[in-house]
């Protein structure tokens, strides 16, 4: 079991993009959070198996289609978590 923390950006809030990603997470069985960025990207600590954990990085670059990503960062991560949830803007 891993943790990842990931960062995307492009035109990723206003579009349900945070929704639709806690919805994969939550499907793909992983713990974690998913919140909004004040500089206007969307931030995800994940939890699971690294094969899971790739599918959701794979999700996350397309993400719903009113989405458009310009960028998408990976780096370990730090947590265990149980649930996945939607947290508030930071």
């Amino acid at each position: 079991m891993e943790t990842w923390h990931i960062t995307v950006r492009g035109r990723v809030q206003g579009v349900g993009y945070r929704a639709a990603c806690e919805g994969h997470a939550i499907r793909l069985g992983l713990g974690g959070w998913v919140r909004n960025r004040s500089d206007g990207s969307v931030e995800v600590m994940a939890y699971g198996s690294p094969e899971r954990l790739e599918r959701l990085r794979e999700w996350m670059l397309a993400g719903p289609p009113a989405a458009r990503v310009d960028e998408l960062q990976v780096a370990p991560g730090k947590g265990k978590f149980a649930d996945f949830e939607m947290r508030p803007t930071l």
